[in-house]
């Protein structure tokens, strides 16, 4: 039996090969994928986490599974061939990106970039700043990191309520029962948030939810939290509001953000440049999900994670 794993890097190759023997005639190569294929038939391939110019390679491969290395699909799915099972990196990106979450969250609360530049220009600039404690705080999305972003709120004594597809209520450790509204409710919920943390995929469903309109619907001074996906978000209407709402940011759209861009200046808006899944926490966790899935298939048991079949 032979049974062949691709993975962009070295030192990828290392760490799941790091989680105990490999089962017999498991073998695990580098490949980055802009170079010829190791063999015409892959078992699974992990392409570069960002990488998206090099799929092509697929297209003339017998491939068992692309095993991504992000929790959103939406950029690469359709650049995998017809009939060849892809899996997403759900599992891998909720707790670092959540981690991010609360950062975001609490350096604009706390407006920790005013005592940063004020650390560089050697001032003492002390100052009276808002608390994330007693906050109305709510979660635009309630997936794997919509629940991991509500499990680290719970320690904050906050009031949370999210929004989803469908209504419902859902139990979060520290937390207890939680109210999830629908997502044709956010109308109507969102004014009373002082606190907004968007954390949806992206895709023509979600795309620019938050224009104009929605965003007119926010309180002055409420703080809108974007770890899910640039697109969710109108940068335009969010620059036109010149800082009557605040924003801290991991995505935006466009990224990279150009050179000259009004963002860069808008009031009240601190961004990160994409970097919430990007911790130590990403490289054991992407090794274990690839050892998950060639146990699986070994085992005749279809992979986890899977977007399309």
């Amino acid at each position: 039996m032979s049974f062949l794993v691709t993975v962009p890097t070295a030192e990828l190759a290392a760490d799941v090969i790091a989680r105990g023997p490999l089962p017999d005639g498991v073998e695990v190569r580098v490949w980055d994928m802009a170079t010829p294929p190791p063999a015409s038939r892959i078992d699974i391939v992990v392409p570069s986490y960002l990488g998206r110019q090099h799929l092509t390679a697929l297209d003339d491969l017998d491939v068992g599974l692309v095993q991504g290395q992000m929790i959103g699909y939406e950029a690469v799915i359709d650049r995998i061939p017809a009939g060849v099972l892809f899996a997403n990196a759900a599992s891998v990106h909720e707790p670092a990106t959540a981690e991010l979450a609360l950062a975001l969250t609490l350096a604009a609360q706390r407006e920790l970039p005013r005592f940063v530049r004020a650390q560089d220009a050697g001032v003492w600039d002390r100052a009276f700043t808002s608390s994330l404690a007693d906050r109305r705080v709510l979660l635009v999305g309630i997936g794997g990191v919509g629940k991991a972003v509500a499990r680290r709120l719970a320690g904050f004594e906050v009031s949370v309520t999210a929004v989803a597809q469908t209504a419902r209520t859902e139990m979060i450790d520290g937390l207890g029962e939680i109210a999830v509204h629908a997502l044709a409710d956010l109308p109507a919920v969102l004014p009373e948030a002082e606190i907004v943390i968007l954390s949806l995929p992206g895709g023509p469903a979600t795309h620019r939810l938050f224009d104009a309109a929605m965003l007119a619907r926010m309180a002055d001074g409420a703080l809108l939290v974007n770890v899910g996906r640039g697109t969710l978000v109108d940068t335009d209407a969010l620059v036109a509001e010149n800082g009557r709402i605040r924003a801290a940011l991991d995505v935006m759209d466009p990224e990279p953000l150009p050179e000259g861009h009004p963002l860069w200046t808008t009031p009240g808006v601190l961004f990160t440049p994409h970097v919430g899944g990007a911790s130590t926490a990403m490289a054991p966790r992407i090794a274990a999900l690839v050892r998950t899935q060639i146990d699986r298939m070994l085992a005749g048991e279809p992979p986890v994670n899977l977007i399309r079949r």
